[in-house]
C-alpha cells in the first residue's frame, strides 16, 4: 500500500514541530548556579548588581551544555497577588514570574557581574534576580536566583521612577510665567497703538 506524500509531509512536520517545541517545566531545572544581587541607590537613579557562577557542589561536565546565560528582574509573590498578567506557571512558555530582562550573555563558569540601571518603565513591585542558562538550541537547562525556593528571602522593591525632577518643575513654572507676562505686554502694546491711532 503506497502511502501519499502529502501525509508524510504532514507527519514529518508534526515531529519536528514535537521535537523543537516541547514543554519545559520549572520545576524540571537543577539549580546550578549562585546569583547574588546588591540594589543599591545612586544619585536619583536604582542600580542592580548582579553576580552569577556556577554552584561548584555539582559534578564536573554539569555545564557541557550550557551556551547562554539570561538575567531577568522577577515579580516576588507579594505582588504577584490578585495579578493574573504575573502569575507563575510551571510551564516556562506560559510563566509571567521574571517578565524584564537584566542582560544576555555567553554563559562562563565565573566571573560573571553586571550592574543594571533600573528602567523608567518597571513597575513599582517586590522583585528578586532570577538567570535562566540555554543550551544551543536556546532551550532553559538551568537557573540560578537571589532567594530561597519559596521567593520570600533577599527581595526588595522598586519604586516606578517618574521622570518629574525639580529642575523641570522650576523650568515649566518659570516658562509659564514668562508666558503671562509676554501675553500681558502685547496686549497693553496692542492697546496703546489704538489709543495712538485714535489720537491722530
Amino acid at each position: 500500500m503506497e502511502v501519499p506524500a502529502g501525509f508524510l509531509l504532514v507527519s514529518l512536520l508534526l515531529f519536528s514541530f514535537a521535537a523543537t517545541g516541547y514543554g519545559i517545566t520549572f520545576s524540571s531545572l537543577p539549580r546550578s548556579l549562585v546569583v547574588t544581587t546588591s540594589p543599591t541607590q545612586g544619585q536619583g537613579e536604582e542600580q542592580i548588581t548582579v553576580t552569577w557562577a556556577l554552584n561548584q557542589t555539582f559534578p564536573a561536565g554539569t555545564d557541557s551544555a550550557y551556551r547562554t546565560v539570561k538575567v531577568k528582574l522577577c515579580y516576588a509573590p507579594i505582588s504577584q497577588k490578585d495579578r493574573s498578567w504575573r502569575k507563575t506557571e510551571d510551564e516556562m512558555k506560559k510563566d509571567k514570574t521574571c517578565q524584564h530582562k537584566i542582560v544576555s550573555r555567553p554563559y562562563s563558569a565565573s566571573n560573571n557581574s553586571f550592574s543594571w540601571t533600573i528602567m523608567r518603565d518597571i513597575p513599582s513591585a517586590t522583585y528578586f534576580v532570577r538567570a535562566y542558562v540555554f543550551n544551543a538550541e536556546d532551550h532553559e537547562v538551568a537557573f540560578g536566583q537571589n532567594t530561597n525556593a519559596e521567593r520570600a528571602t533577599n527581595l526588595f522593591e522598586v519604586q516606578a521612577i517618574t521622570g518629574r525632577h525639580a529642575s523641570l518643575d522650576i523650568a515649566s513654572v518659570c516658562f509659564s510665567a514668562f508666558s503671562i507676562v509676554a501675553l500681558a505686554g502685547f496686549f497693553y502694546m496692542e492697546k496703546s497703538k489704538g489709543k495712538a491711532s485714535q489720537q491722530k
